[in-house]
């Protein structure tokens, strides 16, 4: 099993940034790619950001060049760093890891980000 455990989220204002931290534990050596991914009410969970273990990135088109996704394999964490943030980047965000072990995969509880304009 892995258990993913994120913070960082917050209230911004419209233009500034805030750093989302994704701790991992557990069975870690399973993990391959990790991901964001973030959520609105009545909307389905879409993906931000990927990573793979070599630090190969994915960005969607509504966060290139405002927001960086990086990973510490050492630590077993992954960060993303949200600058230029706009209010319809408020959402909850959610940590994936995918595993080569069943389940194969994993989210953690989320945090929420709220940027006000």
């Amino acid at each position: 099993q892995v258990q993913l455990v994120e913070s960082g989220g917050g209230l911004v204002q419209a233009g500034g940034s805030l750093r989302l931290s994704c701790a991992a534990s557990g069975s870690i050596e399973s993990i391959h790619t990790m991901g964001w991914y973030r959520q609105v009410p009545g909307n389905q969970r879409e993906l931000v950001a990927a990573i793979t273990t070599a630090g190969g990135t994915k960005y969607e088109d509504f966060v290139k060049r405002r927001f960086t996704i990086s990973r510490d394999n050492a630590k077993n964490t992954m960060d993303l760093q949200m600058n230029s943030l706009k209010p319809e980047d408020t959402a909850v965000y959610y940590c994936n890891a995918e595993s080569s072990k069943w389940p194969y995969n994993y989210w953690g509880h989320g945090t929420h980000v709220t940027v006000s304009s």
